[in-house]
């Protein structure tokens, strides 16, 4: 099934994208979509520390992911 992925702060650098299209399997948990971003992208190794939300919403990792939803990652952020 397709989903959009969204890219934040280093991600997109990690990636090379900002956002794409992205292809997984009916009853894919948002912990398997880490691992499977890990192996196609190996630069998010830190993935597991990110932040997730799907439409808008923030994810836990046993969360399945549906048709057409649009995923943010989102790296830890720090301030000063």
């Amino acid at each position: 099934m397709k989903i959009q992925l969204l890219f934040f702060g280093i991600t997109t650098d990690l990636v090379g994208l900002n956002s794409m299209s992205f292809e997984v399997e009916k009853k894919t948990s948002i912990s398997d979509l880490k691992n499977i971003l890990i192996i196609k992208y190996p630069r998010l190794k830190n993935i597991h520390e990110f932040a997730i939300a799907i439409n808008e919403e923030y994810a836990t990792d046993d969360l399945l992911i549906n048709e057409n939803d649009i995923i943010a990652i989102i790296p830890p952020v720090s301030g000063g």
